[in-house]
């Protein structure tokens, strides 16, 4: 447990440039949430469920994070600011995952099945990304800030936007669409290209009587 307990300290103070020391670090309300949910998961998971939620709603109340204590969290995660951040019950995140503060781990089934997201090691989720249903965030990738996230990202992307589409090197940036520009000159018929080409010529001889 003790080893846990320093290496998150160890993250926070490598993850944010911010972090002047462990004294510093230790006030982080982020660290204190991550914290006190490895407590409230290991009430849940035997069976002591209405502690595991009291105490999941009292760090709500201290820290602004809300993460359902049968939420599965790994190791290293680091919540930064972390005000604002929800994680629903079927959540799943890896290691070394970072998330900024507004974060949603939102579900979209109303029943009582794997409806949140799975955040794959090494994830990052920019500022006020919300992230919804049963997807995937691979392993390395990026969602940026205030990104609505509902298909799966592929490991290493970075997606931003709403809906959320990858803008990195490896992806269109444009959901391989075109612009608007060679759009309309795809689609423009050859009559209406003719009638422009007609506008451009004088429509009489100048000569003529």
């Amino acid at each position: 447990m003790f080893d846990r307990l320093t290496e998150d300290v160890r993250t926070a103070r490598e993850t944010d440039p911010a972090a002047r020391s462990t004294a510093e670090v230790l006030l982080y309300a982020g660290l204190h949430a991550v914290w006190a949910h490895r407590l409230a998961h290991w009430l849940w998971t035997r069976d002591f469920q209405f502690t595991a939620r009291l105490l999941s709603q009292v760090t709500r109340f201290f820290t602004g994070v809300e993460i359902h204590p049968a939420a599965d969290l790994g190791r290293r995660v680091f919540v930064d600011h972390g005000m604002g951040v929800v994680v629903g019950e079927t959540a799943e995140i890896g290691d070394d995952v970072n998330m900024y503060h507004g974060v949603t781990l939102g579900g979209d089934d109303p029943r009582p099945v794997k409806r949140h997201p799975t955040v794959e090691d090494g994830a990052t989720l920019g500022a006020n990304s919300t992230l919804v249903g049963d997807i995937v965030v691979g392993e390395g990738a990026t969602v940026g800030a205030g990104a609505v996230v509902v298909e799966d990202v592929p490991p290493g992307a970075t997606v931003a936007g709403n809906p959320a589409r990858r803008v990195d090197a490896d992806g269109t940036g444009t959901d391989g669409a075109d612009t608007d520009e060679n759009a309309d000159h795809e689609t423009r018929e050859p009559e209406d290209v003719a009638l422009e080409d007609e506008a451009t010529q004088p429509c009489c001889d100048a000569t003529a009587p």
